[in-house]
C-alpha cells in the first residue's frame, strides 16, 4: 500500500467516526425530545387520576355517611331480634 492510500483510509475513518457520532448526538436529541414530550402527557394523566380519585373517594364517604345508621339498624335487628322457630326439615316426634 502506498502512503497516498494509508492516508485516505485514516482520513475515512475519522470521517466515518464524526459522521457517527453526529447521528448518535441527533439521535439522542430527538429521544429527549420525545422523552419530554411525553413525560409532560403523564404527569397530566396522573393528575387527572388522581382528581378522579379524589372525586370518587369522596362519593364512597358520602355514601357511608348516608348509610351507616341504616346498616347498623339492620345488623342489630338480624341479631337482636331472633324469632325461634323450628327448622323446617324437622319432623315432628309425637309421645
Amino acid at each position: 500500500m502506498s502512503v497516498l492510500s494509508v492516508l485516505r483510509l485514516k482520513d475515512a475513518r475519522s470521517e466515518a467516526a464524526k459522521e457517527i457520532e453526529e447521528y448518535k448526538k441527533s439521535k439522542e436529541a430527538e429521544f429527549k425530545a420525545f422523552e419530554a414530550s411525553h413525560t409532560g402527557n403523564t404527569q397530566a394523566v396522573q393528575a387527572s387520576i388522581d382528581k378522579e380519585t379524589a372525586a370518587k373517594q369522596q362519593e364512597i364517604r358520602a355514601q357511608y355517611e348516608a348509610n351507616k345508621d341504616k346498616v347498623v339498624k339492620k345488623l342489630l335487628d338480624r341479631v337482636v331480634l331472633v324469632k325461634p322457630e323450628l327448622h323446617r326439615n324437622l319432623n315432628k316426634v309425637e309421645a
